[in-house]
């Protein structure tokens, strides 16, 4: 696609629009189709969620307050860990909404009194610690009084539950949009990126977003902080609201989830390279009070979570305490230069893992993982493919993309190789201890969910690639053609992977 194509651009936003559309049934579609309470923590987001909206901020690690323990304890499913030939008739038990009750509400109030003896009786065990409890405040905040919504519209029990899931259908429909706009900043002309992006966002195979947790929330703000540091680059004198803006999107990255720290460090260097730029210039005095308050407005909120989480769990990050209770410890130096990632197997073990899961995700299903080995191999050979042709395009300064396009590409280049880098870092510096995954045998830290916060300069980045890599067939709906048989094979896979899951009866379908 291209400017030629014909599209303007009031017709270019109704076109995203439809996406928006699209990408919000799509989330919503397979958000039902999973049962609550997945093994990627959701249990302990939920908790957390749960405490936010009763304005209780945890101290240090804590067992799961009692109203959101008699959730878990009522409506999760076994279906995530468990085989069904756990059980004596080889199939799972129906859950108890899903038989025949004459009266939902006392039913509803037995089970819950069942359950807070269970949770009286068991809260003591380390399966009812919440070692999430340090995670930054942000999206527990907004979730919280989502929640309290649902209350107020006489939302109830499951379905109060997947109404607090839901949530992500509203963060994705704000994701596409960001990502139009994203795109638009650095190829402002050409459909291919400004319509692909926010396709791939769309339709996007990812768990995270089915789920109840905060990795949702750190491509919203750092795709929006990413904009508005393009924008930064861009202006002659910056202003001080430009400043504010910016510097607010990027303490709320960081309050979104601390694995967006790489992403802000590569912030922090663009914003100094620009700063360096208008010093040569000469003109850096006249936009100093934009960098000064933009300093103060990504410092401060940010600085504030620190000094509580020194008070509330001893140390500026929280994480001591998890660390211990998951037994990862750290390695001595010399043992660093030990690990199997050093080798070229090991490598590709932890990228390909890396590619497919940020895709992806990690979830398991009746005990066995919710992927499919060929459509892994698929996802990683491409993208990896399409990243390292992007790369080497943009070394040699192709001379059909301008310099601001060049510092942009550079830009969206290293927010990926910085969360990739991190993860990497934490693979190899840590003895899982006896935590399963990563483990001792498998010490691979590869959760792509944890830096979907690159998601927008990422997929910028990516079909940079592949506009290289098609630009020399002359037929012009190659690349829609290409984008097409991306986005269909995503959505394909997805449904093959995923259609055992719209069969469970503890689903939100089955409430219906």
């Amino acid at each position: 696609m291209n400017a030629k194509a014909g599209i303007s651009k009031p017709k270019e936003q109704k076109i995203v629009w439809w996406i928006c559309l699209a990408a919000a049934i799509h989330v919503f579609v397979f958000a039902a189709a999973f049962p609550v309470f997945n093994q990627l923590d959701e249990g302990c987001h939920f908790d957390l969620v749960v405490r936010y909206s009763q304005g209780n901020l945890p101290r240090g690690l804590q067992p799961m307050c009692q109203e959101a323990s008699l959730y878990l304890l009522t409506y999760r499913s076994p279906e995530f860990e468990w085989l069904a030939t756990s059980y004596p008739d080889g199939r799972f038990p129906a859950p108890p909404w899903a038989q025949t009750i004459t009266n939902q509400s006392a039913w509803r109030k037995a089970a819950f009194a069942q359950a807070a003896t269970d949770w009286e009786t068991d809260k003591k065990l380390p399966f009812w610690t919440n070692y999430e409890t340090s995670q930054p405040a942000l999206y527990y905040t907004l979730a919280g009084l989502w929640w309290r919504m649902g209350q107020g519209l006489g939302f109830a029990g499951l379905g109060l539950v997947y109404w607090l899931r839901f949530l992500n259908v509203v963060f994705v429909a704000g994701l596409v949009w960001i990502g139009y706009y994203a795109a638009r900043e650095v190829f402002p002309e050409q459909k291919f990126f400004t319509l692909g992006v926010p396709m791939l966002i769309a339709f996007a195979p990812t768990q995270a977003f089915y789920s109840i947790q905060n990795d949702m929330l750190s491509p919203v703000c750092f795709g929006a902080a990413f904009i508005f540091l393009l924008r930064l680059w861009r202006a002659e004198i910056p202003g001080k609201s430009l400043g504010a803006i910016t510097g607010l999107l990027l303490a709320a990255a960081f309050l979104a989830k601390l694995s967006n720290v790489p992403l802000l460090a590569v912030s922090g260097i663009f914003v100094v390279l620009k700063m360096c730029r208008l010093a040569k210039a000469g003109t850096l005095q006249r936009a100093l009070p934009a960098f000064i308050v933009l300093f103060f407005c990504a410092v401060l909120p940010a600085a504030a979570w620190l000094a509580w989480t020194k008070i509330a769990f001893g140390d500026f990050t929280g994480s001591a305490a998890k660390l211990r209770f998951i037994t990862w410890t750290p390695k001595p130096f010399r043992e660093w230069w030990h690990h199997p990632i050093f080798t070229p197997l090991g490598l590709w073990t932890f990228l390909s893992q890396l590619t497919w899961t940020t895709w992806e995700g990690s979830l398991h299903w009746h005990g066995n993982l919710l992927t499919l080995p060929a459509v892994n191999a698929i996802y990683a050979i491409l993208t990896l493919s399409v990243l390292i042709f992007a790369l080497l395009n943009l070394l040699t300064r192709a001379k059909s993309i301008n310099e601001f396009q060049h510092r942009a590409l550079w830009f969206g280049f290293f927010c990926v190789a910085a969360g990739a880098g991190f993860l990497a870092y934490l693979s190899i510096i840590y003895d899982f201890g006896i935590c399963p995954d990563p483990s001792r045998e498998h010490p691979y830290f590869a959760e792509g969910r944890l830096i979907l916060g690159a998601m927008v300069p990422g997929l910028i980045f990516y079909l940079y690639g592949l506009h290289y890599l098609l630009r020399d067939v002359r037929n012009r709906w190659a690349k829609p053609v290409a984008l097409g048989v991306i986005i269909s094979f995503m959505l394909g896979s997805e449904i093959v992977t995923d259609w055992t899951v719209f069969a469970s009866q503890y689903n939100w379908y089955h409430l219906l």
